[in-house]
């Protein structure tokens, strides 16, 4: 097949030639196009009804780069990632794999903020992802592999320790990156037939250019909510993708593979739409659980607490579900007697659970449960 371009132990090589793709199967998409708008219009829906959509969706958030970290190996669990930012350590220098897999995910809430806030200001291009790369690459594993910069060498997919003669997939040269990635950012502001379909595409183009030393899979997967805001098909870029990528990690490495091997890309399409479906409808659910939780939690907060700093107790507890008290005090902006009292209170009701007593300079850790049982 033209494009096709293999090595001596069969590696795949990245399509040459083979986008923008001209051969997608629209008539068997149409279907899935159908479902899978339809359910983000409803999820988009219920993110216009959230007043505070940035406090109440941040656990969400994190849940999002603890799974898209997980597909590329790291090890730690939302509660894990939570309890650590907690503990106020030194997250500028881990010292142990668990600490570096911890920040791996800071940096990818870093990272995701960022870029929304450009795109106040900027459209989706190279320059915002560029400096989204830095970011999630700051502190941490790959730090020195030219963060923020195009690949000036070969890279290659593949079993750890594996050569180029032996990885999965090769992609393309270094030197044709410029053009290619080029090519590949107008077509993100391309008129298309359908702009779920154009995602897909703009998604598994950016891990075949594999344009970055590492953080590529990361990096492509932000770019999805990044672009459903962009298109105003979001309100806001809280769409939460890895874990259904994440489950059927298997599949969607095949997938990807086969746009360059077999140039299929109707089939990364089709499993793409499937997965904007399930996801969305995920979405819809869980942020509708939340709300229905905060709503539920304002006139129980009022009367276990006595206090008028009610409201921002329960603000400070859904953005932050697990958190030491020597941060709830200021971050909460509740006077410290106040901010002690009602944590005590909270902990009473069982609405609060006591993850670590406070001893010596270690403030006590406090965790949402009913929150984080929603989330993860």
């Amino acid at each position: 097949m033209r494009g096709q371009r293999k090595g001596t132990a069969g590696v795949v090589r990245y399509h040459k030639g083979g986008f923008p793709p001209t051969n997608i199967d629209w008539s068997e998409l149409v279907p899935l196009i159908g479902k899978a708008n339809g359910a983000v219009a409803r999820y988009d829906g219920l993110l216009q009804a959230i007043p505070n959509p940035g406090v109440l969706l941040s656990p969400l958030m994190t849940n999002e780069a603890v799974l898209s970290s997980r597909i590329e190996g790291t090890q730690a669990t939302l509660n894990e990632v939570l309890t650590y930012e907690a503990q106020e350590k030194d997250k500028l220098t881990p010292q142990s794999p668990k600490d570096a897999d911890m920040q791996e995910i800071s940096n990818y809430r870093r990272a995701m903020r960022f870029a929304e806030q450009k795109l106040e200001e900027l459209p989706l291009s190279q320059r915002i992802i560029k400096e989204a790369h830095a970011i999630l690459l700051s502190g941490v594993r790959g730090q020195n592999k030219a963060v923020g910069e195009y690949r000036k060498i070969p890279n290659w997919v593949g079993p750890p320790g594996c050569t180029i003669d032996n990885a999965r997939y090769v992609p393309p040269d270094a030197n044709t990156l410029p053009d290619s990635i080029s090519t590949w950012e107008k077509y993100i502001h391309a008129e298309e037939r359908d702009s779920l379909v154009q995602l897909a595409v703009v998604h598994a183009e950016f891990e075949a250019l594999h344009p970055f030393l590492d953080g590529n899979g990361r990096l492509g997967r932000m770019i999805i909510p990044l672009f459903l805001y962009q298109a105003r098909i979001l309100r806001r870029p809280a769409f939460y993708i890895s874990a259904y990528l994440e489950a059927h990690r298997d599949v969607y490495y095949e997938k990807l593979l086969a746009v360059s091997r077999d140039k299929d890309w109707t089939g990364w399409c089709r499993f793409f739409l499937e997965a904007v479906q399930v996801q969305s409808e995920e979405n819809l659910n869980k942020a509708t659980k939340i709300l229905d939780l905060y709503n539920a939690m304002k006139s129980h907060l009022v009367e276990a607490t006595g206090s008028k700093y009610a409201i921002h107790t329960l603000d400070w507890i859904f953005e932050n579900p697990i958190f030491s008290m020597s941060a709830f005090i200021p971050g909460a902006n509740i006077p410290r007697p106040t901010a002690t009292r009602i944590a005590q209170r909270l902990a009473e009701a069982g609405t609060l659970n006591l993850l670590r007593p406070a001893s010596g300079r270690s403030p006590a850790i406090m965790a949402f449960d009913a929150l984080l049982d929603i989330v993860a």
